[in-house]
């Protein structure tokens, strides 16, 4: 084992002058990883350059009422079971609907098959967090198309956010003019109760509760949700 600038550590060796030839000859010189792929093939890698080309493709569904709605499922993952929510959030999603996910969020999900729209796949994974840029790209592009605002689109963004990057994109959404925005399963120490209310009233914040409850506000449904 080597460390860097870490004193008090017994029988451990030390980097001098961040000098890292020693590991890497060590990290060399050990046998290679049994190849133990899982069982699982996660597909990655949905930029907007990957998805605007099937704008038409993607339209054509929403006007034939194959595709009623789409969900943003994004931000960050951290330890607890309450962030199951996003699991089961998108596990219950209605099958004509769309997620798409970036940032380290998506990996509590990012495992389950949802199937095809006209053989587009459900769930499209657009990246890291740095790739929000193409989020919002494609709702742009959308929005253009069907000659609205983002807004007006059949989309919902559902994100946990804690960490400061995830903080300066949901800054940059609500500059954008972004509403309607869930947040949670808990919310950022920083988002006090005064702050809660001021975006609320000027951006329509909402905080996520239980996901069957909270699929049914965002698809407009009344009474119990009708769906598996």
């Amino acid at each position: 084992m080597f460390t860097s600038g870490i004193a008090g550590l017994p029988g451990v060796k030390h980097l001098e002058g961040y000098d890292f030839a020693p590991l890497i000859e060590k990290a060399l010189s050990l046998p290679e990883l049994p190849d133990a792929p899982g069982e699982t093939t996660l597909v990655t890698g949905f930029s907007d350059t990957n998805v605007l080309p099937l704008a038409d493709k993607i339209i054509a569904a929403v006007k034939a009422g194959k595709i009623r709605h789409f969900f943003l499922v994004g931000g960050c993952d951290a330890p607890g079971q309450d962030r199951e929510y996003y699991r089961e959030f998108v596990r219950t999603t209605p099958p004509d609907t769309m997620i798409l996910t970036l940032a380290c969020g998506k990996f509590r999900f990012n495992d389950l098959d949802l199937g095809t729209i006209d053989g587009l796949p459900r769930l499209i994974d657009l990246g890291q967090c740095n790739d929000a840029l193409s989020a919002i790209r494609i709702a742009g592009a959308l929005a253009e198309t069907f000659g609205c605002t983002v807004n007006d689109l059949p989309l919902t963004l559902v994100l946990s956010w804690m960490e400061q990057k995830a903080v300066a994109i949901l800054m940059s959404l609500f500059a954008l003019g972004i509403k309607g925005i869930y947040l949670g399963p808990t919310v950022p120490a920083w988002l006090t109760p005064n702050v809660i209310a001021v975006l609320q009233k000027e951006f329509d914040l909402r905080l996520t509760g239980e996901p069957r409850s909270d699929l049914a506000k965002m698809l407009g449904f009344r009474g119990d949700p009708l769906w598996p």
